[in-house]
């Protein structure tokens, strides 16, 4: 990304708390009954470091001072065109995992196609002229994906909820689940509310042949100046077929993956973010070292490294999480599955490893 181009993105704020009031997530605020919501705002378990302008000030001081390498990459990254042929293809029997970008996929779940934080534009960003721009494009087009069961929501960022995408799916999206609070983005964007269910922490609901639970993270959410940690950010556990999978949308390393891995463990696959992180944040994006330490807190069995590879949203190299993570597990003896993207993967079977960043 340009110098300018980040430095006004950054203005903004990391990760959200973009400063247009226009953006703002809208609340409705009868649906807030939460305990971990105090004084209009949702809290953490564990307080973190609230975002500041000399925060912000700060991080883009950096920004101009320090020498940034290699943060996009310089050729053309590996991918596998998805068509809709081939989801079609894959057994109704099992649970398949594509990876789209960043911490966006599509699963096949006993033969039902769901979306996890489906993130389809160009930029994580409000704008579309400004802000982290994708380092290649998505396997598959909105407009090639099937009919879509379920859509799960980890938080409102703007890498992991797209405002376009959602207009673009509501029309083919059954039903939608997300914090308490996204709700009201999401029926700002166009969705019926009949179509939409809200979860605080802990909260499960059974769909069927499978079982859904939000779980906590210790992250925050914004979209615009003043909305800070009025909706709720977590993660998800999904159970179907005697397997579980676990999503862990974006977080600092905390507690509370091995009280998610004592209630819901062992997990069969788990999502794991793994970039984006930084000495200025680190109380809200893991390193991966700790990434590796969440998964075995979770008790998991194969550990995939997200939220990496897609856009440039720190100082790091684009390459460096999944160095640093992959040299981690090693250490610690951890199962790492590397797909590219556009590669299925099914629980269970054999995973892919190759180095595709190398």
């Amino acid at each position: 990304m340009k110098r300018t181009t980040w430095l006004v993105f950054a203005a903004f704020g990391i990760g959200g708390g973009f400063m247009i009031n226009n953006l703002n997530a809208q609340i409705d605020e009868s649906t807030l009954t939460s305990q971990h919501h105090e004084n209009g705002k949702f809290i953490n378990e564990t307080p973190t470091a609230p975002t500041t302008l000399a925060k912000t000030l700060k991080i883009m001081w950096r920004y101009i001072r320090e020498n940034r390498v290699d943060t996009e990459p310089h050729q053309a990254l590996p991918m596998k065109v998805v068509s809709r042929d081939l989801l079609d293809g894959l057994s109704n029997s099992e649970i398949h995992v594509i990876k789209l970008g960043h911490s966006s996929f599509i699963l096949k779940v006993l033969g039902e196609y769901w979306l996890l934080d489906p993130v389809f534009s160009d930029r994580a960003s409000p704008f579309s002229f400004i802000g982290p721009k994708r380092f290649q494009p998505t396997p598959i087009s909105i407009a090639n994906l099937p009919p879509i069961d379920r859509v799960l929501i980890s938080h409102n960022h703007y890498d992991h909820l797209d405002k376009n995408a959602i207009i673009a799916l509501k029309e083919k999206v059954k039903h939608f689940y997300v914090p308490l609070g996204v709700e009201g983005d999401l029926k700002r964007f166009g969705v019926d509310e009949n179509n939409i269910s809200s979860f605080d922490w802990w909260q499960s609901t059974s769909l069927g042949n499978s079982t859904v639970t939000f779980t906590p993270t210790q992250h925050f959410s914004g979209r615009g100046l003043s909305d800070a940690n009025t909706t709720l950010w977590g993660s998800w556990v999904i159970e179907a077929n005697g397997q579980k999978l676990f999503f862990s949308g974006d977080s600092g390393y905390f507690n509370g993956f091995k009280e998610i891995g004592d209630r819901f463990g062992p997990f069969d696959l788990t999502l794991i973010e793994t970039g984006a992180y930084d000495k200025d944040w680190h109380d809200i994006h893991m390193t991966p070292e700790e990434s590796v330490q969440a998964h075995l807190d979770l008790r998991g069995q194969v550990m995939m490294p997200i939220h990496n590879g897609t856009f440039d949203l720190a100082f790091h190299a684009w390459y460096e999480p999944l160095n640093r993570v992959s040299a981690a597990a090693a250490q610690e003896h951890v199962a790492l599955c590397t797909p590219i993207v556009g590669e299925t993967v099914t629980l269970g079977k054999a995973y892919p490893t190759t180095p595709w960043w190398k």
